[in-house]
């Protein structure tokens, strides 16, 4: 069984016509991408590293298998970076498209985040989104982390992002290498929340996580011209 926003969801794409139905899900993805990845981890973590494994788990939430980051990672950067990180191992991709969903379980404050992580060329070397209750220089923002501590690379942001309490979101990014062009997305799939432009990195593996909160996801998909396939 699905967690109670999936059926909402469906509900809504069958009644507004606004989003695609499950079965229509490649129409999220530009023409010529593939879908390489998705995980709905219901057949454990195989496929998963992390900063701190001991932080994360698989969780059943109405009957559905969810990915938990249950308490902040035990792992320090080597620059000021997000420190709870599950990236999905042998997946390198250039453009892409990722949708999840995603549910911020922390207490209520002004970087209560959840973060979603791109081009990892290594551990101090990444792209992430982070979405966040108030945007100031260090939060809600889309950010590159390049040997340096983070900076905040958006063009144009909102000034927050309402996570509520115990409500799945669903959040879709958007990348392609040639421009640099990031847009973020945070339930309303028509008007992005985040845009940023950046080419430092082209390609590299993708991730989940939080600078320092807690959280869960689900129902991962990645769409994208692979730079390599996944293994």
């Amino acid at each position: 069984m699905k967690h109670l926003s999936a059926i909402l969801a469906t509900a809504l794409m069958l009644t507004s016509g606004a989003w695609a139905a499950p079965e229509e899900a490649a129409s999220a993805a530009p023409e010529g991408y593939a879908l390489v990845f998705e995980d709905d981890f219901g057949k454990g973590l195989d496929r998963w590293e992390f900063t701190d494994p001991k932080a994360w788990k698989i969780v059943e939430e109405e009957g559905n298998s969810v990915l938990a980051l249950v308490r902040p990672s035990r792992y320090e950067p080597s620059v000021r970076s997000p420190k709870s990180i599950a990236w999905i191992k042998g997946l390198d991709v250039g453009d892409f498209v990722l949708e999840v969903d995603a549910k911020q379980t922390g207490r209520e404050y002004g970087h209560r985040d959840l973060c979603f992580f791109f081009c990892k060329q290594d551990e101090s070397h990444f792209y992430y989104v982070h979405l966040a209750t108030a945007a100031d220089d260090y939060a809600n923002s889309v950010f590159l982390v390049n040997g340096a501590p983070r900076v905040s690379i958006a063009k144009e942001r909102t000034s927050g992002t309402d996570w509520g309490s115990n409500v799945w979101r669903k959040i879709r990014i958007r990348r392609t290498v040639a421009d640099g062009h990031i847009e973020v997305f945070f339930d309303d799939m028509d008007t992005p929340v985040m845009i940023a432009e950046d080419t430092t990195f082209t390609s590299g593996p993708i991730g989940l996580g939080s600078f320092d909160d807690i959280g869960r996801f689900d129902n991962l998909r990645i769409w994208a011209r692979p730079a390599k396939p996944q293994q």
